[in-house]
């Protein structure tokens, strides 16, 4: 132990050195006031018992003596670590005074933070504003079909019963009424349409694939007893498929499809001409290659070869031409539409556009003004989930095939269904099974040219035999392909 201090508790030795001699022992560089004894407050804050006050005023008589002493005694250990000085309470009262003046920096960053919530609340206030404003104006687009609703109640009993209840079917029709808008693509017959294309969507209950089924305009099909416009109601009959629409609207399509496949639909959607041309113009057009040049009048069509981007009016010519692209069979133009609705599926997932809300806005702009839906899918809540749902199904796996058909022995210019393959595909959809689609080469139309030049599919004797174990398989395309391979 250092001999300049004791453990015993009376007045320590006076050091060897005079007090104004650097003590020896003690930390080099340190003078009196960095090795002097804090004062008594600071003692009993490191943990000293403070005297109690016996009531008389009088305190502890030696704390002056005692305090005297200690500033001539260095220190050791913790208690040798420089204190630093208490600021006296008038400057400090002096810092608050200055503070609280006018000009100072504290009540300016105040105010700059006032006005800077004030501004972000503002700001909030506007885009809740904002974006409730387009929600209502795109949910207000919509149109519900509550007829075709009604009409389907009334047959309820005698429509297909679901089987994979998380599967979804929505019927899609393309309308080629030439009403309003549509007026410039040919004469409106008194208002009548009909189904310019329709495509069954099976969306698989674990959405991890989706196939897309066209059914041929032409195929003959039975047609039940439907509520016509005029309140009357049609004959059953044996007719061409997309009269159906004609007859009694989106009701008597779901009706025939329904008894033609077996399959319960769960939703429909009819888009017109124009809302296809808008929601090609809002992805900022499709990209195509051509082997050869197009020129169709009918279409309001005319593309030079090779590959280049159709906008929206362009791209609506394109699905439809029958007579300036290839043999001009209805077969090659529904290949032609599967494939450009394959790219532009691809194009929108490729860009992020569902999830890109000022890339989504004109997609679902277009879509809404120029859908009519049933009351399960009037929402844009409802539109944009089913969107939502589609996002991480691969490109490969959005397969595009047409219902197996051939001519129809009545009249070669129509076409009925192939069995057993029609059977097994719709029992595969309906069962929410797995499918495999063969995508087409560039050059293969998937048609087979007979002695007469009609198109008809390729015969069940043409395909490979498929093992009890394989899911069936069609000849098709995916999104991946695209236009361009």
């Amino acid at each position: 132990m250092d001999a300049d201090v004791t453990d015993s508790a009376g007045t320590p030795a006076e050091p060897d050195n005079p007090a104004e001699d650097e003590p020896q022992g003690g930390t080099p560089g340190l003078d009196e006031s960095a090795t002097a004894s804090p004062p008594p407050e600071a003692e009993a804050g490191a943990g000293a018992a403070p005297v109690a006050d016996d009531g008389d005023g009088d305190g502890d008589t030696n704390d002056s003596t005692d305090s005297t002493d200690s500033e001539k005694l260095p220190l050791s250990g913790a208690s040798a670590l420089p204190i630093a000085p208490v600021a006296p309470a008038d400057t400090l009262s002096a810092d608050n005074d200055a503070a609280s003046e006018p000009g100072h920096p504290r009540p300016r960053r105040r105010h700059w933070l006032r006005w800077t919530a004030i501004g972000t609340s503002v700001v909030l206030l506007g885009v809740s504003a904002a974006g409730w404003w387009f929600y209502r104006k795109l949910d207000g687009n919509i149109t519900t079909d509550t007829t075709a609703a009604s009409e389907l109640r009334t047959y309820e009993k005698e429509r297909p019963v679901p089987v994979a209840t998380d599967a979804t079917n929505i019927l899609m029709i393309g309308s080629d009424s030439r009403a309003g808008e549509n007026d410039e693509y040919g004469r409106d017959d008194g208002g009548s349409q009909r189904s310019d294309t329709v495509i069954l969507l099976h969306l698989a209950a674990n959405r991890e694939s989706a196939t897309a089924v066209s059914i041929p305009r032409d195929l003959m099909a039975d047609i039940p007893s439907c509520r016509e416009a005029d309140g009357s109601r049609s004959r059953a009959q044996f007719g061409q498929f997309n009269s159906a629409f004609e007859l009694g609207g989106a009701a008597c399509t779901i009706r025939t499809v329904e008894k033609l496949t077996g399959i319960r639909i769960d939703h429909h959607m009819v888009i017109d001409f124009s809302g296809f041309k808008d929601m090609v113009d809002a992805v900022d057009g499709v990209e195509v290659c051509l082997a050869e040049p197009v020129d169709d009048v009918d279409a309001h069509l005319k593309l030079p070869k090779g590959r280049q981007k159709l906008n929206g009016e362009q791209a609506l010519g394109f699905v439809r031409s029958r007579h300036g692209i290839g043999d001009g069979s209805d077969t090659q133009r529904m290949d032609r539409q599967q494939r450009f609705l394959g790219a532009l599926f691809k194009k929108v997932q490729s860009n992020g556009v569902l999830l890109n809300p000022t890339r989504l806005y004109p997609v679902l702009d277009a879509a809404t003004k120029s859908v009519t839906t049933d009351p399960g899918l009037n929402t844009l809540k409802d539109l944009y989930d089913l969107a939502r749902s589609m996002r991480d199904v691969p490109t490969e796996k959005v397969q595009f095939l047409t219902a197996p058909r051939q001519p129809y022995s009545g009249n070669r210019n129509r076409d009925e269904l192939v069995q057993p393959q029609a059977d097994k595909l719709f029992e595969a959809l309906r069962d929410d099974s797995p499918i495999s689609v063969e995508a087409k080469d560039d050059g293969d139309t998937g048609v087979v040219a007979d002695s007469e030049g009609a198109a008809s599919t390729a015969k069940p004797s043409e395909r490979p035999a498929e093992s009890p174990d394989e899911s069936p398989t069609f000849s098709g395309t995916n999104a991946a392909v695209g236009m361009c391979g």
